[in-house]
């Protein structure tokens, strides 16, 4: 698939980027892993055999350098508040798509905010949140929408076995707590906003073999951008169970560790997306293994699809806006379970 196109990869020293890189080389890409660490980029290079190249999001000039020759590059350095901005920068001046994974909401903003309009002009492709928090939500949302045009709301319920958050899950979340200085945020009435509501506790009822279960309501997540930055869905809601928000609220939750060949942890996935209009209602769930390891293939089939130019519009873009949703759905049936109903 790849034909030994090059792809930049930005923080592939990370647990999320290790799991991007040996993607990229299963699919027949050739990875450059990138990244401020020069002892993490030593010790991958010897490990894997690649090329490395290290850069900074303070020095332009070495992530110039980085992505010298790469047909995309993919973000997997978190806090993405931090790097999101130089490094789609470097995309904009080499001429190269730009994919990263993020999940912080006012990161994923902030790119819809001040590249929309510059990238467009350039004819150039940047898909933020090409992942399981973002990324996935959306896809599943737009092929649940189908052929309705609206909806007046979208629920995506996330049943997670656990959470072992990684140090740069912590990172962001750090980061994206500062940015609302204590506050909680959702989606209504078309606009984010923020608040200082306690969060509702509710029983959401998955689809088996989960069934029901408690879930933290408006526990948002990047959804709450990538759906409306193109579906007219005023009321976007996202849920979380409650295992697995007590996992992440906790310091001493250990981070994930490998139960597979693969390097993916035990965890377990269940997202239930629902949308409806009126008194009609359609639904997506999708099911798997370990939220950081299904994020690689997400980005990289991404990134397969803007270089064969299987996409549907340029700039700034969604998943669900930029890709046949169903149809990319259906590509990750190696990694993912996928139900549509009806």
């Amino acid at each position: 698939m790849g034909s030994g196109l090059t792809v930049a990869v930005f923080g592939a020293y990370g647990h999320t980027g290790r799991f991007v890189v040996a993607e990229l080389l299963e699919r027949g890409f050739v990875p450059v892993p990138s990244g401020r660490d020069a002892g993490k980029l030593t010790k991958l290079a010897s490990e894997s055999g690649l090329e490395a190249r290290q850069a900074s999001v303070d020095d332009p000039a070495s992530l110039d350098r980085a992505l010298a020759g790469a047909a995309a590059v993919i973000n997997c350095a978190g806090p993405f508040a931090t790097t999101a901005a130089p490094v789609i920068e470097a995309a904009l001046r080499a001429g190269i798509p730009y994919v990263d994974v993020a999940a912080e909401i006012e990161a994923n903003a902030d790119t819809f905010r001040h590249f929309t309009d510059r990238a467009r002009a350039a004819g150039a492709v940047v898909v933020p949140a090409m992942a399981f928090y973002g990324g996935l939500g959306d896809l599943l949302a737009t092929a649940a929408m189908g052929d309705w045009s609206t909806a007046d709301e979208a629920h995506v319920a996330y049943g997670l076995s656990s959470w072992h958050p990684t140090a740069g899950t912590r990172a962001s979340g750090t980061v994206s707590g500062q940015r609302r200085a204590g506050r909680r945020v959702r989606y209504r009435n078309g606009r984010l906003e923020y608040h200082h509501d306690d969060l509702p506790t509710l029983e959401w009822p998955f689809p088996g073999p989960m069934g029901p279960r408690a879930v933290i309501g408006e526990f948002t997540m990047a959804d709450v951008v990538t759906i409306p930055s193109h579906l007219s869905i005023p009321d976007v809601r996202t849920y979380m169970t409650v295992e697995a928000a007590r996992d992440l609220s906790a310091p001493d939750t250990p981070a994930p560790a490998p139960v597979d060949q693969h390097g993916r942890s035990a965890q377990t996935f269940l997202v239930d997306v629902v949308v409806r209009s009126g008194g009609a209602e359609r639904r997506a769930v999708a099911s798997g293994q370990d939220i950081y390891a299904v994020t690689a293939p997400l980005a990289v089939e991404a990134v397969g699809r803007i270089l064969s130019g299987r996409t549907r519009t340029d700039g700034v873009a969604s998943a669900g806006e930029i890709f046949d949703a169903p149809e990319f759905l259906r590509a990750l049936s190696p990694h993912i379970s996928l139900e549509l109903r009806p």
